[in-house]
C-alpha cells in the first residue's frame, strides 16, 4: 500500500510508483527495502525519549501495522528513524484476504481506503522471521488477529500470542479492523474481557515480558469506550492504540467517487475523529495506561496535537504515501523544536494537557 518508503537514493522512484496501482507499488517498495544494507540512524535527541509499557523508546514516532504485514523489513524500517515498528497483522493460518483491487489512494484528501481483509502469510512464516532477528535491537511489535473462517477466534489470538510474544517488544490485539466480518463484535464487553484474559495468560505462560496492547476503532460510541477502558484496566493491559481506520465517510471528502469504495479510511480525514477519541480515552484512563495516537499524523503539528490529547507515542502510515520517508525526521525535528520553545526537556509534561478541550473540539 505504501509506495512512499523508497530509499532516499532513488528520488524519482516514488512518482513513478504512484503511476502503478497502490498494492503493486507497495510490493515493489517492500522488495526495495529488503535489499537495503543494515543501517542504524543517528541517535535521537534525549528529549524525544519516551518511557511506556516498561520500555524505553528512542523517539515517539512509530510505524503503524499494515505496512510490513509479514515482518520482512522491520530492521530496514527502523533504519529510517522510526522509534518503533509494528508488523502484521498476523493470523494463525495463511489467508489471501479480499480480492484485488483492495486499496485506493485519495490524493486530494491525503487519504487511503483499504479492504485488505487481514491478508497474511500465517503465523509460522512471520514467527520464523521474528525469531531470525533476535539480538538485532530496536523495538518491534506485532499486530495479531483472527482468521476470517475461524471457528474459534479467541483461540486464534491465543495461538498468535503464545508463538510471537517471546520475539517482540509488544503485542497489539486487533479487534477493530473493519475488513474482517464480525471482528469488531469482539469489542463487546463480555467477549473482550474473555479475550484479554486469555491473551494475558498466554503471554505469561510463554515467559515473555512483551506488553499487551489493545487497538480500538474510531467509530465506537462513548458508552462502548467506557466499557472497553474499564475492561482494559481490569485485565491489566499495558497500553491502548487509538485508533484503527474508520468506516465513516466524511461529507468533506473531495474524491467522491473513490470514497464510495468499501473498507477502512485512513489518513488526514481520520485525524479529527481519532484525536477526539484519543482525548476521550485519556480522560478515562489518565496515566494508568499509556496511549498510542494513530490517525492522520502527517506533520509535527499533528503529532504534537496527539500528544496533547493524551498520546505518549504516535504512529503513522498513510501520510508516507504523500510525504515520503523524510516525514519521520521532519516530525522529530518539529517536536524537538516545540520542546525547546517551551523550555521542556521531555514530552511527559505535554501528554494529555489539552485532552479536555480536544475531546470537545477535535
Amino acid at each position: 500500500m505504501i509506495d512512499a518508503l523508497v530509499p532516499a537514493a532513488f528520488p524519482l522512484a516514488r512518482p513513478l510508483l504512484h503511476r502503478l496501482d497502490a498494492e503493486t507499488a507497495h510490493d515493489l517498495t517492500l522488495r526495495g527495502l529488503a535489499l537495503l544494507p543494515p543501517h542504524r540512524p543517528p541517535p535521537d535527541e534525549a528529549s524525544l525519549a519516551v518511557e511506556a509499557f516498561g520500555l524505553r523508546f528512542p523517539n515517539p514516532v512509530g510505524l503503524a501495522a499494515g505496512f510490513d504485514k509479514g515482518a520482512r523489513v522491520a530492521d530496514a524500517l527502523l533504519g529510517l528513524g522510526f522509534g518503533f515498528v509494528e508488523v502484521g497483522g498476523v493470523v494463525p493460518r495463511p489467508q489471501p484476504g479480499n480480492p484485488r483491487p483492495r486499496v485506493f489512494r485519495l490524493p486530494r484528501d491525503r487519504a487511503v481506503i483499504n479492504r485488505f481483509g487481514l491478508n497474511s502469510e500465517g503465523l509460522d512464516v512471520v514467527a520464523g522471521r521474528l525469531e531470525a532477528r533476535a539480538g538485532r535491537g530496536g523495538l518491534v511489535g506485532v499486530n495479531i488477529g483472527a482468521n476470517k473462517e475461524s471457528q474459534d477466534r479467541l483461540a486464534d489470538y491465543v495461538a498468535c500470542t503464545a508463538r510471537l510474544a517471546p520475539h517482540v517488544a509488544f503485542i497489539t490485539v486487533n479487534v477493530s479492523s473493519p475488513n474482517t466480518p464480525g471482528l469488531r463484535d469482539l469489542q463487546g464487553e463480555a467477549f473482550l474481557d474473555d479475550l484479554l484474559a486469555r491473551v494475558v495468560a498466554a503471554r505469561d505462560a510463554s515467559g515473555s515480558r512483551a506488553a499487551v496492547l489493545l487497538k480500538i476503532a474510531p467509530d465506537i460510541a462513548l458508552d462502548g469506550l467506557d466499557a472497553m477502558t474499564a475492561t482494559a484496566l481490569r485485565r491489566g493491559i499495558q497500553g491502548l492504540v487509538v485508533s484503527n481506520t474508520t468506516i465513516a465517510r466524511p461529507a468533506s471528502l473531495a474524491e467522491a467517487a473513490l470514497a464510495r469504495e468499501t473498507g477502512g479510511l485512513s489518513g488526514r480525514p481520520l485525524f479529527g475523529p481519532s484525536t477526539r477519541l484519543l482525548a476521550e480515552t485519556f480522560l478515562r484512563v489518565g496515566d494508568r495506561i499509556p496511549l498510542i495516537g494513530v490517525g492522520g499524523v502527517d506533520s509535527a503539528e499533528a503529532a504534537w496535537a496527539k500528544i496533547r490529547a493524551g498520546a505518549r507515542l504516535v504512529q503513522l502510515y498513510s501520510a508516507l504515501v504523500y510525504e515520503g520517508p523524510g516525514l519521520v525526521g521532519a516530525i522529530k525535528r518539529g517536536l524537538s523544536g516545540k520542546l525547546k520553545a517551551e523550555g521542556l526537556t521531555g514530552l511527559a509534561p505535554v501528554v494529555g494537557r489539552d485532552a479536555a478541550s480536544l475531546a470537545r473540539s477535535a
